[in-house]
């Protein structure tokens, strides 16, 4: 499999995790499986969906049309980070291209680090709002971009969440919204090769 059948299918699977009515420790166990699987080649994100900014991006690539869940790309400029922020919501994080890393934030203040993970091509990271939903995530490459792919259980970019100053522990919220208007249509079949033809 290549191409958009790659997001096709991790989109067939994950709405048929939220048809289950999963709960949150089976989406970040078997969702963890399909974005593995997803992030396991690069050959099927959009150039659209991948091009970079002096910040970062996020690019909705499907929201379940009941909001249950929703993957997302982020292009990470070369060394940009995010301010220290939350979710409020479980999420899972893929690496897919480049390097990235997560550092939790502790109450403070002053906020405290605390633990970091650094993100290689095809690894996954959980996120429990009632666990390390706090942090802070920078790209590990100051010369080239990176992507990581994210879902999360609810559509992330409409979702109230807050911003902290790691001085201060004061917290201001915001809603992040996506940096596309579009979404990649990967139901069209009519360019994928008829079934058994040479």
């Amino acid at each position: 499999m290549t191409g958009l059948a790659r997001l096709r299918d991790a989109v067939r699977g994950l709405t048929r995790l939220a048809e289950a009515g999963a709960g949150q420790e089976r989406w970040l166990s078997e969702g963890a499986d399909l974005l593995r699987d997803l992030v396991s080649a690069d050959d099927w994100l959009p150039a659209p969906f991948a091009e970079c900014g002096p910040g970062y991006r996020q690019y909705l690539l499907h929201c379940d049309p009941l909001e249950r869940f929703s993957l997302v790309a982020f292009v990470w400029g070369p060394g940009a980070s995010t301010p220290v922020h939350d979710h409020t919501v479980w999420g899972l994080v893929g690496m897919l291209r480049g390097e990235e890393i997560s550092t939790e934030m502790h109450h403070g203040p002053p906020m405290v680090p605390g633990r970091v993970d650094r993100l290689r091509p095809g690894e996954v990271l959980a996120i429990r709002p009632e666990d390390n939903d706090i942090h802070r995530v920078e790209n590990a490459l100051a010369d080239r971009a990176s992507i990581s792919v994210h879902i999360y259980g609810a559509n992330i970019g409409a979702v109230r969440r807050h911003v902290f100053d790691p001085a201060t522990g004061a917290r201001r919220e915001f809603i992040s919204g996506y940096s596309n208007g579009l979404v990649p249509n990967f139901w069209d079949r009519s360019k994928e090769p008829a079934a058994g033809a040479t």
